[in-house]
This record gives C-alpha cells, structure tokens and sequence, in this order.
C-alpha cells in the first residue's frame, strides 16, 4: 500500500469519526435532563453531554482525531413540565448546535469523497505503472 492510499485511509477513518460524533449529537439533542441544583436530580438520568472531533495532522503525513466533551455541556432550558424541572421549570439542555453538526456530516462527506477518491487514482497509478514494467 503506498503512502497515498495510507494517509487517504486515514482521513477516511477521521472522517467516519465525524459522522458518528454528530449522529449521535443530532439524534440527543433533546435528551433533557435535571440542572444540578435540582431538588430531585439523583433520581434522573442527566443530560446528554454532547461532543467535539478534534482533527490533527500525524507527522509523516496523515490524521488522526480525538474526541472532546463540548463545554459548557448544558445549557438551560424552560421545560416546566418535564418531572425533574426545577423550581422555576428550567431543565439542563444538551448544548447542540444543530446547524453545527449539519455542517459536520457535509465536511464527513466530502471527506469521505475526496479520500475515496485519493485512493481510486493510486490504484489507477499502480495499475498503470504495472502495466509499463510487464
């Protein structure tokens, strides 16, 4: 496998990373839970705490990512008729920017397009140099 084809697997493996991160954001998003000031917050789930892809590049050519809690993780919400409201009907809402995670799974795409595509010319390169050497 050459170089190319390596780092485009790479950048395949980051951008499969991506699109699991902002599925799973987008489909918590309402995934309420207590503020910690609660009166009865040990008796429910907390919210969900969504998350961040951070993308690096690896020396010697390639990426790699991480991923991060995004902070602050909640934000307050009115919900007076959710059970584990507090006094004044406020909930902890997950912290997810829809648009945001949107515009995640259109760069997961074409990330996905582009290395696809890295990886489809270094076969035709090979190929091709197979061929001149026979």
């Amino acid at each position: 496998m050459s170089i190319a084809s390596t780092i485009a697997i790479s950048g395949l493996n980051v951008a499969t990373l991506r699109l699991d991160v902002a599925a799973s954001n987008i489909a918590n998003a309402l995934s309420d839970g207590p503020l910690s000031d609660a009166a009865n917050a040990e008796n429910f789930p907390a919210a969900y705490i969504p998350l961040h892809v951070n993308q690096t590049d690896v020396v010697g050519g390639g990426t790699s990512a991480t991923v991060s809690a995004i902070s602050p993780a909640t934000v307050p919400a009115y919900d007076p008729g959710a059970p584990f409201a507090d006094s004044s009907g406020m909930v902890a809402r997950p912290n997810v920017d829809l648009a945001g995670e949107l515009v995640q799974l259109l760069i997961a795409q074409y990330s996905f397009a582009a290395n696809a595509q890295v990886i489809r010319a270094d076969a035709q390169m090979s190929a091709a140099l197979l061929n001149i050497l026979a």
